[in-house]
């Protein structure tokens, strides 16, 4: 009797620590880039500035086609799981230390940072461990990825255009619940990891993130996957807030129970050791999350464009915000299509029509032939 009373008492309490994750329509925190000044350009009272005055203008795209960009799509987001090693030249991995190195870096507020402050960065660095984790990880907030490991943002010359904040060198991108990693080592405090990601690599605090296992990952990767179509939302455990739910944020679907009316979504909690455990999502009011990817049609590409309405540039995704090439990036992986980080890279990730030497009164009609709308977009270089 008292077996079956202590079996029945553990899993109530293990349905408890399963219940009431609650995922909400709310608004991203206001924050330093939310105050700077904005400027006004005659083009937001001269030129429509609803989406769906554009959109209008697609073409129907085969859903087929997008479920052959969705599988694409995931075989690229799931890769750092199937890596051996980390995949990257050790001479772009060092870039950081080079750049705090080559010329003066600067706080916020234009003071110099000595090297005896940045030296100790790049030693907590722990570069000598290279490679030698071999783990597989996934990030259990939205998270900062970062260029050293530390807190501290530097700047190259405030006092000049474009410098200052907020464009922190020290901020690489920024990674949204749910990503998988491969974790290359630790740094010397053990407070942060060095991670590749589908998109970027980098530094993320180790308090964000945890090591999954094979059992992990059979249940995570079921091959049902939803996407967050709405941005800034929020993720509570009964009242208590866990992390910022941004527009493409991925979630697995979980199996419906018997009495279960609506879809319920998996995510990652980091659980004791650091270890990754799957939690359930099943409070969602219907609007928030959709079925991956969802029909690439005027109405939607509207719909996910209105989204970022009012939302601040922050460079590589600082304070929660986006810049130009993660604004791309979110906004057309709702529809199933994979971009990487950086507009340089997402330039070559589409097909590319050199218009260069046509002469200017065949290169419109070289464009309006060519291009497609809302398609050619994320391939424009910047």
């Amino acid at each position: 009797m008292k077996k079956k009373l202590l079996f029945v008492t553990l899993f109530a309490a293990q349905s408890l620590l399963q219940a009431d994750y609650t995922l909400v329509n709310a608004h991203r925190h206001s924050s330093r880039i939310d105050h700077m000044p904005k400027g006004k350009i005659a083009d937001m009272w001269q030129i429509p500035q609803d989406p769906a005055f554009y959109a209008k203008q697609l073409k129907p795209v085969s859903y087929s086609k997008q479920l052959k960009w969705d599988k694409e799509y995931n075989e690229k987001y799931f890769r750092p799981w199937s890596l051996n090693q980390i995949d990257l030249p050790l001479k772009e991995m060092k870039w950081p230390f080079r750049s705090v190195r080559k010329k003066k870096i600067y706080t916020s507020k234009g003071r110099v940072i000595s090297s005896s402050i940045y030296e100790q960065w790049i030693a907590n660095a722990n570069f000598g461990k290279l490679d030698t984790a071999h783990q597989r990880g996934i990030t259990t907030r939205h998270v900062n990825v970062r260029a050293l490991p530390t807190i501290y943002s530097f700047y190259h010359n405030p006092k000049k255009v474009g410098e200052g904040f907020p464009f922190d060198y020290n901020q690489n991108t920024s990674y949204h619940l749910n990503t998988p990693l491969y974790i290359s080592h630790y740094s010397l405090d053990g407070k942060w990891a060095y991670v590749r990601g589908s998109a970027a690599y980098g530094w993320i605090k180790t308090s964000g993130m945890a090591v999954v296992d094979d059992a992990f990952i059979k249940r995570f990767k079921n091959n049902h996957y939803a996407i967050a179509i709405r941005d800034n939302l929020k993720l509570y455990h009964q009242k208590k807030y866990l992390s910022p739910i941004k527009l493409g944020t991925i979630f697995p679907i979980a199996k419906r129970q018997k009495d279960q009316k609506s879809d319920a979504y998996l995510f990652a909690f980091r659980g004791k050791n650091g270890k990754a455990v799957l939690r359930t999502a099943d409070k969602v009011k219907p609007g928030l999350i959709a079925k991956k990817p969802i029909p690439m049609t005027p109405k939607n590409t509207a719909m996910i464009a209105k989204q970022f309405y009012n939302e601040p540039y922050g460079w590589g995704g600082l304070l929660e915000t986006r810049d130009c090439s993660s604004f791309t990036k979110d906004y057309f992986a709702p529809f199933g299509i994979f971009l990487r980080r950086n507009s340089s890279k997402q330039a070559r990730d589409g097909d590319y029509s050199n218009i260069r030497g046509i002469p200017k009164n065949k290169k419109k009609q070289a464009i309006i032939s060519t291009a497609k709308p809302f398609r050619s977009m994320p391939y424009v270089r910047s």
